[in-house]
């Protein structure tokens, strides 16, 4: 009998490629996802499939009419799966091509898409910050529970374990997002424990 990690490496490349459709849920912070099977690699979200989800269960359609449709729009190779297989960015719309209301992007890609902001050069700057919890008590990971750390300083762009915490995981993300394409110019602890 094969174990559970001989099963998740388990090799599909000569016959199927996973495709993880992943869009914005109903709250506009949470991630949804749901893998897709194709029969070989695709590099051009579209030539992908569009597929469909019930909005209802995400908080994006009313329960009488709840399909919602995603386009994919980005095509990442999938750091987790590895080979062929793939992430796919979507945005969501009504059966009749309307993007819903959650769809931020759609409205984001009309204004890139005028003649005066497409000729000019846009810059980005996102910095993205986030927080790793210890699993069973939710507080900050380099915190006493229930308590607080040392005043800031020492933490921002800080070296060492009593300064950097959770240092695996965020390398883990780091290399994962290199992976996949994301372009990312670097990574630094904040001024928090933990973040």
């Amino acid at each position: 009998m094969s174990s559970l990690d001989e099963l998740l490496n388990l090799s599909l490349e000569d016959k199927h490629i996973i495709a993880e459709y992943i869009w914005i849920g109903g709250s506009g912070t949470d991630l949804r996802s749901k893998a897709r099977t194709l029969p070989g690699p695709v590099t051009d979200p579209k030539k992908l499939p569009k597929w469909n989800y019930d909005g209802s269960s995400t908080g994006q359609a009313p329960g009488e009419d709840s399909e919602v449709i995603l386009y994919p729009q980005a095509i990442f190779k999938d750091p987790f799966r590895r080979g062929h297989n793939i992430l796919v960015i979507c945005d969501a719309y009504t059966p009749q091509g309307v993007p819903i209301p959650t769809n931020k992007r759609a409205a984001a890609a009309e204004i890139f898409s005028k003649k005066e902001v497409s000729e000019e050069e846009t810059w980005f700057g996102l910095e993205q910050e986030y927080t790793l919890l210890q699993k069973d008590v939710k507080w900050p990971l380099g915190w006493p529970v229930g308590g607080y750390p040392g005043p800031q300083g020492p933490y921002y762009c800080g070296t060492g374990a009593d300064k950097a915490w959770g240092r695996d995981i965020v390398n883990a993300h780091y290399k994962a997002c290199l992976y996949a394409g994301i372009q990312i110019s670097g990574i630094n602890g904040e001024v928090m424990p933990g973040q």
